[in-house]
């Protein structure tokens, strides 16, 4: 049904239109106690099995919803009503910022993906701060708060940008997010450099745990799929060094020779991130090389072309605790969630792991034992 109005309505019109669309859809949803209770009843079923224990939190399952989709916080019960077990909000900077110029997000139909060049669009974190202090729960779910670098901040003056960011923010976070690996904000991506990203992540740390004195806030990192080994091999053993608490893997990707790319060469020549079905090998890769490295002492999150229940269960045995979807999504539906959760659950059962917990990373150890 899904697929068929997907085709009618959403594929005609505008990617962002579609999207504010679709978000209006399921925020006026979950005002409607009636309407909320019976949508969440038929998309969100919880499987025992599934319950996921990271970064020191309690969660429904390993699936949620990844950065970029709820930017301001404003649907973070939707999301739950759908189905994701934490939904992360963002990418916020510290200044509002209206993002790059229209037209900047893009659909690659035949290769179930999306080209965006949005440029961190967003209210900026103080009035994201407020809304998350006002906000009432519905549903309760994991936020994760995923921040970013203004664009008009010059690089050598980030760390501060980030800081004011955290001040403002990390209280309302069950988890932390700096994002250095976004490719559509001007040198934002040099901050992943291991000389860079150290005082950087060192000074959110500090931020955070001066700002909120009753708990950790648990600290995430995510980086780039276009990393090359040895750089990902020094953000992971950065990670440990600093004590971090888990690493995001991954955010989108430049690349496009190689992908394959079946749509429209103009379309595919756009500038911006490319997200989706394309960026999933390169993905895992980048998420077995980390776990070879860090094993399990920090949280790995995996996301990157995560389409189905297989690709989330893929990213489990390679080794992250947590999966995330985003493009997928607007190709899926609203049954996206419930679908990947169900096939979870199936395949676990299937499996000779008794928890969820014990198959983390079982293919990349088994691998590494051969």
């Amino acid at each position: 049904m899904y697929k068929l109005f997907f085709n009618l309505v959403f594929k005609r019109m505008d990617p962002e239109e579609a999207h504010h669309l679709a978000f209006r859809w399921i925020r006026l949803a979950v005002r409607v106690p009636v309407l909320r209770t019976f949508v969440a009843a038929a998309l969100a079923p919880r499987y025992e099995a599934l319950r996921t224990e990271a970064l020191g939190l309690r969660m429904h399952g390993p699936f949620g919803l990844a950065a970029g989709f709820d930017k301001n916080a404003v649907a973070i019960d939707g999301m739950s009503m759908l189905g994701f077990d934490h939904v992360e909000i963002g990418t916020v900077t510290a200044q509002p910022q209206p993002g790059n110029p229209r037209k900047r997000l893009f659909r690659l139909v035949p290769d179930r993906a999306l080209i965006n060049r949005m440029g961190f669009n967003n209210d900026g974190s103080a009035a994201v701060a407020a809304r998350l202090a006002a906000r009432r729960e519905i549903f309760r779910t994991v936020v994760g708060v995923n921040i970013g670098k203004t664009k008009v901040v010059p690089e050598d003056e980030a760390v501060g940008d980030y800081v004011t960011s955290t001040e403002r923010l990390a209280a309302h976070a069950d988890y932390l997010v700096v994002n250095v690996s976004s490719p559509n904000t001007p040198g934002l991506r040099n901050l992943q450099a291991t000389e860079a990203l150290r005082p950087l992540l060192s000074a959110v740390r500090e931020a955070a745990d001066r700002t909120v004195t009753g708990r950790r806030v648990p600290l995430l990192v995510k980086i780039a799929p276009d990393l090359a080994d040895e750089d990902v091999d020094a953000v992971a053993d950065l990670a440990v060094e600093l004590g971090l608490d888990g690493i995001i893997a991954t955010n989108t990707t430049i690349a496009r020779d190689g992908l394959g790319l079946k749509s429209d060469p103009a379309l595919v020549k756009e500038t911006g991130g490319l997200s989706g079905a394309p960026v999933k090998e390169r993905s895992l890769e980048v998420l077995r090389r980390l776990y070879a490295r860090v094993g399990d002492r920090i949280t790995l999150v995996g996301v990157g072309g995560i389409e189905n229940a297989e690709d989330a269960w893929q990213r489990i045995l390679a080794g992250a605790t947590l999966v995330q979807g985003y493009s997928a999504f607007v190709y899926e539906g609203p049954l996206y969630a419930r679908a990947v959760h169900k096939g979870l659950a199936a395949r676990l059962a299937a499996s000779p792991y008794a928890t969820l917990a014990e198959a983390v990373g079982a293919e990349t150890r088994k691998a590494a034992a051969s």
